[in-house]
């Protein structure tokens, strides 16, 4: 049978850097094939070539064996392809129809925008998708995951008979990605045909026919999904033997010792919902060297909660935090880092990397004063500084002057978490912090974390992955509707009973001893 797609001796270089170097495989028609690597090996960027965001530096496409050369997205949906992007690419003023259907608008015989029918149209799409999300809200107004919903059902309204997938759980929780999972079902039973690029293991084991391996921008391998393992391709991404993460052990807390961080009845109103609350009376407390997780469901709170607690809230709380047993309530997270509490947030589009600035300059921003002497800055010292977390996170750059939208989303990940070790804080926030990040990624940011703990440092981390919570944590809290649900210690927490605690609403909270 001829393949659908062929990538033939594809090349594709931005300056010195070699993005991709002499690809080659074929993709079956209606198969959903896995395209998998470490951040950095060019998974993106091949796909979008075959999506026609860009064009190859050298070899050929085939669609259905004839030759193609894309000069825009257009053309590459006129071919049947369309592309989720990893990076969402969504104009936030307008509302969730007009995403959807931008550039494709629906006008009647005199030009005349047809917006009930969009509108009409926009809510099927997310209906497939299980979502009550508004065809009219505001996309701005939305959280990063019902984002990715929306670019999702954008995806799905054009009918392409070849789908490209790139990363597009990283922002949804697990109940979401199920929901995403009977999707990808439907559409392969209407035979379309699915490259699905995902770090996530169980994901492509639950969904792949097939899987692709790239290596620093080389083919390491195609194979059948059933006759591999999660371990095998693991060892093909990053070329060596990763260890199994084994469940933190617990650090032992000092009799008596007062916690680095308390909080005591934090609420957080919701505008606009009479009586309705983001968080409503949420206590807790973190101790020095301690990894408390944060579970819940979209919409429970959780980032909320970690905005709160940086400065970063446009909306006034209620309720007491204290830092080293002083009551703090911040403005802005410039005076969260001051005090010695750093977020490295989720969205690292809109919320994290500085698009025009360079990779040494997203790292160092928040600590500039580190390096100055006399209000002038050390190049010296700030390049040393940046030398070492890079080589501390293996971050991979052309060089630290090179833009930092010039990295893969994972290796920009790593520069957030960067800057946020730079100011050297004794309270560490971390957002979902391995979203949209490799295996071998996740295992240097495990470490980074065991470090960092033994060196005192405090840290609260959310993840819509429940086994990385279970892995990583000593305790972990579960929000539902923005309430505290329940408290386990790692010894005491399960997946089912983080779920349960999850999806209980207003019902009682549940204490751990």
């Amino acid at each position: 049978m001829q393949p659908i797609l062929s990538v033939r001796r594809m090349g594709r270089t931005f300056g010195s850097v070699v993005a991709l170097d002499d690809v080659s495989f074929d993709i079956r028609a209606g198969e959903t094939h896995a395209i998998m690597g470490e951040n950095g090996a060019g998974k993106s960027t091949l796909m979008k070539i075959l999506a026609g965001v860009q064009g190859p530096t050298s070899g050929e496409l085939l669609v259905r064996g004839r030759p193609v050369s894309f000069a825009g997205t257009r053309e590459a949906e006129a071919a049947g392809i369309s592309m989720i992007h990893q990076e969402l690419n969504l104009v936030e003023q307008l509302s969730v129809s007009a995403n959807i259907f931008l550039g494709r608008e629906l006008t009647n015989g005199w030009g005349v925008l047809q917006q009930g029918e969009m509108d009409r149209r926009a809510a099927a799409l997310l209906e497939q998708l299980e979502t009550p999300i508004s065809p009219r809200a505001l996309v701005g107004s939305l959280r990063v995951g019902d984002q990715q919903l929306v670019e999702i059902a954008r995806a799905l309204a054009l009918e392409s008979d070849i789908l490209i997938m790139d990363e597009p759980t990283s922002a949804l929780t697990e109940s979401e990605v199920a929901r995403l999972y009977r999707v990808a079902d439907r559409l392969k039973a209407r035979g379309v045909t699915i490259l699905y690029i995902s770090h996530r293991m169980d994901e492509v084991f639950r969904l792949a026919d097939r899987i692709t391996v790239l290596r620093d921008g080389r083919f390491v391998t195609t194979v059948d999904r059933a006759v591999t393992s999660a371990r095998e391709v693991a060892h093909w991404m990053v070329g060596r033997e990763l260890a199994p993460r084994q469940r933190r052990v617990m650090q032992p807390l000092e009799s008596g010792s007062e916690p680095v961080l308390r909080v005591q009845n934090l609420s957080l109103p919701w505008g606009g919902r009479r009586g309705g609350w983001r968080l409503h009376n949420i206590s807790f407390s973190l101790h020095r060297g301690e990894i408390l997780g944060l579970a819940g469901l979209m919409g429970a709170g959780r980032t909320e909660l970690l905005e709160c607690l940086s400065g970063a809230s446009s909306v006034r709380h209620t309720g007491e935090i204290r830092l080293h047993g002083e009551r703090c309530h911040f403005r802005h997270p410039a005076e969260a880092m001051r005090a010695g509490i750093a977020l490295a947030t989720e969205d690292r589009k809109r919320l994290g990397i500085f698009r025009q600035l360079t990779v040494r300059e997203n790292m160092t921003i928040s600590a500039l004063s580190q390096f100055a002497f006399g209000g002038v800055i050390s190049g010296h010292r700030e390049q040393r500084a940046v030398q070492q977390q890079t080589d501390s996170l293996g971050i991979r750059t052309a060089g630290s002057e090179a833009l930092i939208t010039s990295l893969s989303g994972g290796n920009q990940q790593k520069c957030m978490l960067a800057r946020c070790l730079l100011t050297k804080p004794d309270v560490l926030l971390l957002d979902d912090p391995t979203r949209g990040v490799d295996v071998g990624a996740k295992s240097e940011i495990y470490r980074l974390m065991d470090q960092l703990s033994e060196q005192g440092v405090s840290m609260i981390v959310t993840s819509g992955e429940l086994p990385e919570l279970l892995a990583v944590c000593d305790r972990i809290l579960v929000l539902s509707e923005g309430k505290l649900t329940a408290r386990f210690s790692a010894t005491e927490a399960t997946e089912q009973l983080i779920m349960e605690a999850a999806t209980a609403g207003r019902d009682g909270l549940r204490f751990a001893p």
